[in-house]
């Protein structure tokens, strides 16, 4: 019997091997031939436990033993999609997330793209499960904006100073770090937790401060409030901003391959195909162990921009009045239609009602202070930015940096470093995306960048 043949009997495509390997030896033995050896196969798909030991087929047996009681896959739950500048690509690796056994709600963001497993502006509700990759590499990916007390016109009088407190207050490049570790509260919690967190505090403390590489971004601009905001107590008008986004550098790329390797290597054959969706089960200790050291790693994100703020504000000589905050790349446990879910938002943020956030545009775009509305069928979320529209590799062919950062330059925005995958037109356009969420989140304020710094050196992205 052939693959096809095989196949027609029922044998499932992830068993297809063991089933040819039984058909061989038991045609070379003279065992089995013909109607008899179809009905033997017949009889170990009906009832595969009572095999297990057989001379020819015990791998088949065992194969489908181990799985007889995981249940099949059914059609992907249903999402909603916000936006229409979507590649097809992105909606099957959505369909295939919405199969998982405990997918329960999903939702599409206008600024997703294809990604790893999830694609990134997915968000996926699964009820007592957690995928690493879903999560992704940057764990807890974040943005931060704070409003300074700096006079607008400082940005052009002052340059030299605005430079240097970028060039001088953070580190960009996969792997680099500060020769002196920096201080703060998020080293003194318990990195015991897992051996991971263990393992790499060390470099997660030499590594606090810095920025990373791909998109992450640390760059100053003009702040415009037009309307006064019940949660800011500033006066409307223009002030200067600094606004950064970056995420747990090595430490939580150390915890998403650590745990999704687990996870992968659990997956019974039945769902191998499933690849880096692999979940852990939220009672396991696996699962409990990649969600502490998750949680621990939105905390060193989180510590991880307040001391970048710290540093190059302190190198400009200013003060922060106010400021905001939000992360992507995480899950949460949430209530949703009564039950409670594991949500991942992979490239997506919080927008529960009242939630605030930021969701930046591009090098030359506005970035916007938003608040959100609770959108149901969105889980609460929104886009976390405008999203890519080109591959860092047509990028890197297509653009020369030098040559968009003088064309920048007329538009007022210096870009003090950068790659060439990260110019503007490699992006969506921001105005479209917000357009597309009005029902998810409101508009409080702009931000337009002006002096911008990105890893510059080659480094390939980190999330």
């Amino acid at each position: 019997m052939n693959r096809r043949q095989l196949e027609k009997l029922g044998v499932p495509e992830y068993a297809i091997k063991e089933a040819i390997v039984g058909v061989s030896t038991a045609a070379s033995s003279g065992d089995l031939r013909g109607p008899e050896l179809k009905a033997h196969v017949r009889s170990i798909l009906n009832n595969p436990s009572a095999y297990t030991s057989d001379p020819h087929f015990a791998a088949l047996a065992q194969t489908l033993a181990a799985d007889v009681d995981l249940p099949d896959l059914t059609p992907p739950i249903s999402y909603q999609t916000w936006g229409d500048e979507i590649d097809p690509g992105v909606h099957v690796q959505m369909r295939d997330s919405c199969r998982l056994p405990s997918a329960r709600m999903a939702a599409l963001m206008p600024d997703a793209h294809i990604g790893y497993g999830l694609p990134i502006g997915g968000v996926l509700g699964l009820e007592g499960a957690v995928v690493p990759y879903a999560v992704g590499v940057d764990i807890a990916c974040r943005m931060k904006l704070s409003i300074l007390d700096m006079p607008v016109e400082t940005m052009e009088k002052n340059f030299d100073q605005y430079k240097q407190s970028l060039e001088k207050g953070t580190r960009f490049g996969v792997g680099k770090s500060f020769e002196r570790p920096m201080a703060h509260d998020v080293m003194d919690q318990d990195w015991t937790i897992t051996r991971i967190t263990r393992e790499n505090k060390d470099k997660a403390h030499k590594q606090l401060g810095t920025s990373g590489s791909g998109n992450h971004f640390v760059e100053y601009g003009l702040f415009t409030l037009t309307e006064p905001a019940e949660d800011l107590d500033l006066p409307v008008g223009q002030y200067v901003a600094l606004l950064s986004h970056s995420g747990s550098r090595g430490t939580g790329a150390s915890v998403c391959s650590t745990y999704s390797s687990i996870a992968q290597s659990r997956l019974p054959q039945k769902y191998k195909h499933f690849g880096r969706l692999a979940w852990l089960e939220m009672d396991s200790e696996a699962g409990q162990e990649y969600f502490a050291a998750m949680n621990l790693m939105g905390d060193y994100a989180a510590a991880n921009h307040d001391v970048i703020h710290k540093n190059v504000t302190k190198l400009l000589g200013a003060k922060i009045l106010a400021g905001f905050e939000n992360h992507h790349n995480f899950a949460w446990k949430e209530m949703h239609d009564g039950k409670e879910l594991i949500v991942h938002r992979k490239g997506a943020t919080p927008a529960g009602p009242g939630v605030l956030g930021v969701i930046p545009g591009s090098m030359a775009d506005p970035a916007f202070v938003v608040r959100g509305k609770g959108q149901a069928d969105s889980l609460n979320s929104a886009s976390h930015g405008a999203g890519r529209k080109m591959s860092r590799t047509k990028a890197l062919e297509r653009y020369n940096l030098k040559a968009v950062a003088g064309d920048l330059k007329a538009k007022g925005i210096t870009v003090l470093s950068a790659g060439a995958d990260e110019v503007p037109y490699v992006y969506k356009d921001i105005l479209s995306v917000m357009s597309h969420q009005q029902d998810l989140v409101d508009i409080v304020a702009r931000f337009d960048p002006k002096i911008v710094k990105m890893c510059g050196d080659g480094s390939k992205a980190e999330d």
